[in-house]
């Protein structure tokens, strides 16, 4: 019987949000070993739930072992420890199995950054191989936002990633790499990667696998693993919000050595097939410039659209703060513009991240009235605090089982969480958390009691992930730009690892 050994360790790292990333933040969202994995994770829509499913199909053929699991929202750096504490974590369970593994699957970000570790990702992937040895197929699936050093694909055989965004595709995503790895442990391929970089620091606002720059992309992808030529082919946008030195948009490929005469052979041609799509990827490079109006441009465009229709809601989304992207659900400047306007119909703000203010709306109870200090905790770099006279109008205990597209099935908890009516404008209702995770699911709404049907305007801390469960509940969704840790104007923000010159051949420098 074969023994594949599998770990988990999914982050996304923002060097430019105010808030470190703790121990506690995985414990919150994923934390599982073999006794607490399987479920947790069976049924979902993850990487994970794949290889629950996978591991039932070959029960009787492979024995895997599962490992720690981790993984925390995005967010800023992972503080100092964490990052080591996970990897000997796993580096410890490899170590103990009872027998060596014959194969191991690895479900990776790609863009984790870690305040005492300058490359994460590939010092994790070295830590295993050498935990392993050198002849030990190693398989690693990838978010599409990865930043891949191409060091790493001289250490794994096999890297797979994401093909959607918003990403519906993670248990598709994992099933293939782990059939990629299956096939490699039974002799039936040869596998070699390589990882060709674009050097170019892209947007992520359209990335959307659905429509162009990306899905030209996607497809010119598809074709070289239809023609038998890739095993996989990824084209990885890149984070560019993680500040490191290989922080850049790239392609992945993954073909059989097999169909070449050696295995130099065999990466130089992949590294020519990643090198087609990179010059593919550079040919779009303006097309996946948006152009954002400011949050006062873009709630007034939701006005203007909200006027021709007597029913329905329009959602303004602030990327720069969003979560997925890093954001610490923290900024002020959409709510500030918001309660300028002074607005008189059904409005929804979502949301902020602030643990201490659920705890004093708790105190104050339902049906109570407090001042409220939003916003600007971490830092007044990007909007000061607003004070907000409110009414406690729910509390919840912040568990929830997301209804999909993107997720699906999974359990969630962003803790307890309040829902805030502004007693000046009543109309104004405002969420607060105790854990700094997106607004991206129906579920999401059900546990705050938020009818879209009975909302006119929804502004919304997010970005694309949004739009998979919520477009088709919304009459339009307008992306605003404004002050952030993710915010559209790469220049503007304190770069260390990545130059300027660097950042002003791009597009955003004045």
């Amino acid at each position: 019987m074969k023994r594949v050994a599998v770990a988990r360790l999914w982050f996304e790292g923002n060097s430019f949000c105010p808030r470190l990333t703790t121990l506690a933040d995985f414990q919150a969202r994923e934390w599982h070993d073999a006794a607490s994995a399987e479920a947790f994770y069976r049924g979902s829509g993850t990487e994970m739930g794949a290889l629950c499913a996978w591991k039932t199909q070959h029960a009787q053929t492979i024995q895997t072992d599962i490992l720690r699991c981790a993984a925390a929202p995005p967010g800023g750096p992972l503080a100092a420890g964490v990052f080591s504490l996970i990897v000997d974590d796993i580096v410890e369970g490899l170590q103990i199995l009872a027998q060596p593994p014959d194969g191991v699957y690895l479900s990776l970000h790609g863009a984790m950054v870690a305040q005492d570790c300058a490359n994460p990702d590939l010092e994790l992937v070295k830590r295993v191989r050498g935990a392993v040895g050198p002849d030990c197929p190693i398989a690693i699936s990838v978010d599409l936002h990865a930043n891949l050093d191409p060091a790493l694909a001289e250490l794994v055989q096999i890297i797979v990633g994401y093909k959607t965004y918003p990403h519906i595709d993670m248990d598709a995503t994992a099933t293939r790499t782990l059939q990629l790895l299956h096939a490699t442990m039974a002799g039936h391929i040869t596998p070699v990667s390589s990882i060709v970089s674009a050097q170019m620091i892209l947007p992520s606002h359209k990335m959307t696998t659905n429509a162009e720059p990306m899905a030209g992309l996607e497809k010119l992808a598809a074709q070289l693993v239809q023609s038998g030529e890739a095993l996989d082919a990824s084209p990885l946008g890149g984070f560019a919000y993680a500040d490191s030195a290989h922080t850049s948009a790239g392609v992945a490929i993954c073909l059989d050595a097999r169909r070449h005469a050696d295995l130099n052979t065999a990466r130089q041609y992949a590294a020519r097939l990643g090198a087609q799509l990179v010059v593919e990827m550079q040919r779009r490079q303006q097309a996946f410039i948006p152009q954002l109006p400011t949050a006062a441009l873009g709630l007034n465009q939701a006005l203007n659209y909200l006027s021709q229709y007597p029913q329905g809601c329009v959602a303004v989304l602030d990327p720069a703060d969003n979560p997925l992207s890093g954001g610490a659900g923290d900024t002020t400047g959409l709510l500030q513009t918001l309660l300028d306007l002074q607005l008189d119909l059904p409005t929804v703000f979502a949301f902020f991240y602030d643990p201490e203010l659920v705890t004093q709306a708790s105190s104050v109870g339902v049906g109570g009235q407090f001042t409220a200090q939003l916003g600007g905790r971490f830092t007044s770099a990007y909007g000061t605090t607003v004070s907000l006279v409110v009414q406690v109008e729910l509390l919840t205990d912040g568990h929830f089982i997301n209804d999909g597209p993107m997720e699906q099935g999974l359990a969630c908890n962003i803790g307890p969480s309040v829902v805030l009516r502004s007693v000046r404008q009543p109309d104004l209702r405002i969420i607060v958390s105790s854990s700094c995770q997106s607004p991206n699911d129906m579920a999401w709404c059900r546990l705050h009691q938020i009818d879209l049907s009975r909302v006119r305007l929804f502004c919304v801390k997010a970005k694309n992930h949004f739009r998979a469960a919520f477009a088709p509940q919304l009459l339009a969704i307008i992306d605003v730009d404004a002050p952030g840790p993710a915010m559209l104007n790469f220049s503007a923000l304190p770069y260390e690892h990545i130059q300027h010159d660097f950042l002003s051949r791009q597009f955003f420098c004045d």
